[in-house]
């Protein structure tokens, strides 16, 4: 099966960047896509990007023209480039996987301070 692991995470300065790597062990080919969501504080997890095997890409109205995500061709890796980061955007930040059902990684923490 699938495994995930993600790497990146950190805290930084508002108007800062952060990338996190979500990397893929196992049954890769499985894979039909890669996404990332964030979970807030206290807050309900929420979508924020996603890639499919074309490279097509998806991002959430609160992330468009400052995040970007991105597969690596050469490593079963995915990026989320993360630009001008907001209060708003600190988070537990979770890779996932489609295959024939939802993958999900442990996450890792994302913090934005003033």
């Amino acid at each position: 099966q699938v495994q995930l692991g993600e790497s990146g995470g950190g805290s930084v300065q508002a108007g800062g960047s952060l990338t996190l790597a979500c990397v893929a062990s196992g049954d890769t080919s499985s894979i039909i896509g890669v996404g990332w969501c964030r979970q807030p504080p206290g807050k309900q997890r929420v979508w924020g990007a996603r890639v499919g095997t074309n490279g097509g890409t998806d991002y959430a109205a609160s992330v468009k023209g400052r995040f970007t995500i991105s597969r690596s061709g050469a490593k079963d890796t995915v990026y989320l480039q993360m630009d001008n980061l907001k209060p708003e955007d600190p988070a537990n930040s979770t890779c996932s996987a489609s295959t024939t059902t939802l993958i999900w990684g442990p996450g890792t923490q994302v913090t934005v301070s003033s």
